[in-house]
């Protein structure tokens, strides 16, 4: 058994963890979600809940209406993901898989379209939306069953796809998403909030939209499809082109809907920033937008870091958005996710630079593993890390190549475990330059 070889880094260790928390911290819904809440209506308040954050949305929701409405009559559904539950008084909390959807998201998906039809004159539908939400509320349309959406999923996933062209395809295989729930609900009013775990916030996307147009198209699904080599049956084809178009721009089911953005990718570097800004570093905000391949991401940020040191540069350098990992065809990989692995691409790239660390994470505590509550958010770089992998005889090159990042920095005892954080916008990276010559 590999003995684990912390670094003595502690301190900066401790700078690089309070901006991770910091960042999660400013997108918690007890801290932004009240404001945006409506007001109760005559009759119920029906909660629809979809995604990571879910559970704790939902909980938020009650606490500000005890406060502010103790009479409102409140009822719902909160879909989430394993492990991210929260306790609730009026909307039931319900558990499923992620990324790969399972029957439960499936059961809980057919009862939100249930309650969707429940809803009369009086009643207001609160939509509270999060990232996760595409693979949680999984309700395929006539001729697709569970296996096939799994199998498309775990397909995607391996591609290398971006996660917008990844919902374009779930949004048409599904008779929730793609503005699909916003039809069900229609004509009661209808409110969503939402917590942004996609680059650019556009609301089509985080989810998969389902109380929104979609701009996309069948073709636009197949066509994606195609493009990653992704074989796709002939029943799933022939079932995909028959069902309708999902709802478009200017129907009737988005007469009066309102959609706010309540947390971001940009409010969280926005947090860090603040942070990182008063221990004396100038910032170099890269923006919550990057996406592309984890490994060249890191090589990227590699060269701006080193870059600013042979400046003499003390920077730090922030950034969000969603990487990717593409595996070969038929590669299972070892263990980690696309954040662990960008951290060991940029140890690598970094060559064991002094005065440069690093921390990479998922907002959402959870990143790849297993789907425990327990899996790593991400991964720590030091100055010493390749030093303490060769002690270790751990080869960081073929860790990199064989995707076991996860386990390359388990035994250096440098991973990030926080728990499930209980929101989500996406990952953020941050690289400090001490910018000594």
């Amino acid at each position: 058994m590999i003995s684990r070889m912390p670094s003595d880094n502690s301190a900066k260790r401790r700078l690089l963890m309070s901006l991770f928390e910091e960042a999660m911290r400013s997108a918690l819904p007890e801290h932004c979600l009240g404001a945006h809440l409506p007001s109760p209506p005559r009759g119920r308040l029906v909660i629809f809940a979809i995604g990571k954050a879910a559970a704790s949305m939902a909980a938020a929701a009650e606490a500000h209406y005890a406060r502010t409405a103790p009479d409102a009559r409140i009822e719902g559904l909160a879909l989430t993901r394993y492990g991210h539950g929260r306790p609730t008084r009026h909307v039931e909390v319900v558990e499923a898989a992620h990324p790969v959807p399972d029957a439960a998201g499936v059961a809980a998906s057919e009862r939100l379209l249930a309650m969707a039809a429940t809803l009369g004159p009086d009643d207001l539908a609160l939509v509270l939306l999060s990232g996760g939400g595409s693979a949680l509320a999984t309700l395929p349309i006539d001729g697709v069953g569970l296996a096939d959406k799994q199998q498309i999923t775990r397909a995607l996933l391996a591609s290398g796809a971006p996660i917008s062209e990844m919902n374009c395809v779930r949004k048409h295989l599904s008779r929730i998403k793609g503005g699909r729930l916003a039809a069900a609900i229609h004509p009661a009013r209808m409110v969503t909030l939402a917590i942004s775990d996609v680059a650019g916030d556009d609301p089509s996307v985080i989810a998969s939209g389902p109380t929104v147009p979609d701009p996309t198209t069948r073709a636009d699904a197949l066509a994606i499809l195609d493009r990653y080599g992704i074989d796709v049956p002939t029943h799933l084809r022939d079932a995909l082109l028959a069902h309708p178009e999902s709802p478009k721009p200017g129907e009737a089911a988005f007469d009066g809907m309102q959609y706010e953005i309540v947390a971001s990718g940009a409010q969280a570097l926005d947090a860090a920033t603040k942070t990182i800004a008063a221990a004396g570093y100038e910032v170099i905000d890269l923006g919550d937008r990057i996406e592309g391949e984890a490994r060249e991401v890191a090589a990227d940020h590699a060269q701006r870091a080193l870059a600013a040191k042979s400046r003499g540069h003390r920077v730090a350098i922030l950034s969000g958005g969603e990487t990717n990992v593409t595996f070969s065809k038929g590669a299972s990989g070892g263990s980690g996710g696309r954040n662990q692995e960008y951290a060991l691409a940029l140890a690598l790239n970094l060559g064991g630079a002094s005065g440069i660390s690093a921390i990479a994470g998922d907002t959402d505590g959870i990143d790849g593993g297993t789907g425990r509550a327990d899996d790593p958010a991400g991964a720590l770089v030091l100055p010493d890390t390749l030093t303490r992998a060769t002690a270790l005889d751990i080869d960081p090159l073929l860790s990199l190549k064989s995707h076991d990042s996860g386990g390359f920095f388990a035994a250096l005892g440098d991973l990030v475990v926080t728990g499930p954080s209980y929101t989500n916008v996406n990952d953020f990276r941050a690289i400090l330059v001490e910018g000594e010559p």
